[in-house]
């Protein structure tokens, strides 16, 4: 059972973000980068799915030449080998650009079924995985917090859940799944594990490589233009209603209500 797994890199969820001067980017000056979170319960998923029926496990990542650290990462867990997008024509991409790559690549790997994080933690589209499944013309279920493989590999059972119960889809195979929190419990890449991910195979692949033009990929290929990028407006501090007594702490509230919010 081979298993394709996309992968992202994203800021470090504590990592404080800005915009650039012009707002018209993020400025990733200083900023650490991580795997992103959801992708990393789609790799532990395939490597459970290697484990148990054997195969290999394959990373596809899109991204600028520091995203081969988050590669590392999902080969030190255990993945076999990796192919990193790597071209300037690839930045600025929307989720639908994006998808048109990661398809283009995936027609040069061997799979039986694709795996995604439901979601990238930076820019929450969650859109990626669908569009995917699309490209490639085969089944794609969401979120997914179970997943099973029959004993031949032709079909799978998996579980998303839905506001009140799970919704349970039995679908052939190959498809695109995308993992959520719940499915796994990712493991720490070992020691060991790190020191092999340094000889496992990674190949580069350019626009060329894929056979894509500049019109098709990245900001040109995109349905999406961002405008701006700014912060939330900054919040007011809060007052602390002073008084002696109940009585006097709820005059004074009202009178704040009254004289300053004006809201009675």
């Amino acid at each position: 059972m081979n298993v394709l797994v996309c992968m992202k890199q994203v800021p470090d969820t504590e990592a404080e973000i800005r915009p650039t001067a012009d707002k018209t980017a993020i400025d990733y000056t200083g900023i650490k980068f991580i795997m992103n979170v959801y992708d990393e319960y789609a790799v532990e998923e395939a490597l459970r799915i290697k484990e148990k029926m054997g195969g290999k496990v394959t990373i596809l990542c899109l991204g600028p030449e520091r995203a081969t650290e988050a590669i590392r990462t999902a080969l030190a867990m255990g993945a076999d080998d990796a192919v990193h997008l790597l071209d300037p024509l690839f930045e600025g991409g929307d989720a639908y650009a994006t998808a048109k790559a990661l398809a283009k690549a995936a027609e040069k790997v061997e799979y039986d079924l694709i795996l995604c994080g439901k979601q990238a933690i930076d820019d929450d589209l969650a859109q990626v995985g669908s569009i995917l499944g699309e490209f490639l013309k085969i089944p794609t279920v969401t979120g997914i917090v179970k997943l099973e493989i029959s004993s031949d590999g032709k079909k799978a059972t998996v579980h998303r859940q839905v506001e009140g119960g799970l919704d349970v889809i039995e679908v052939p195979l190959p498809a695109v799944f995308t993992a959520s929190k719940g499915l796994n419990e990712p493991r720490y890449p070992s020691l060991p594990g790190i020191m092999k991910a340094k000889k496992k195979p990674l190949q580069t692949l350019t626009a060329s490589d894929l056979g894509l033009g500049e019109d098709e990929i990245g900001a040109k290929g995109s349905h999406i233009r961002v405008l701006s990028f700014s912060l939330p407006p900054m919040r007011k501090e809060g007052k602390i209603v002073d008084g002696e007594t109940p009585e006097e702490k709820a005059a004074n509230l009202a009178k704040l209500l009254r004289e300053e919010a004006k809201v009675i």
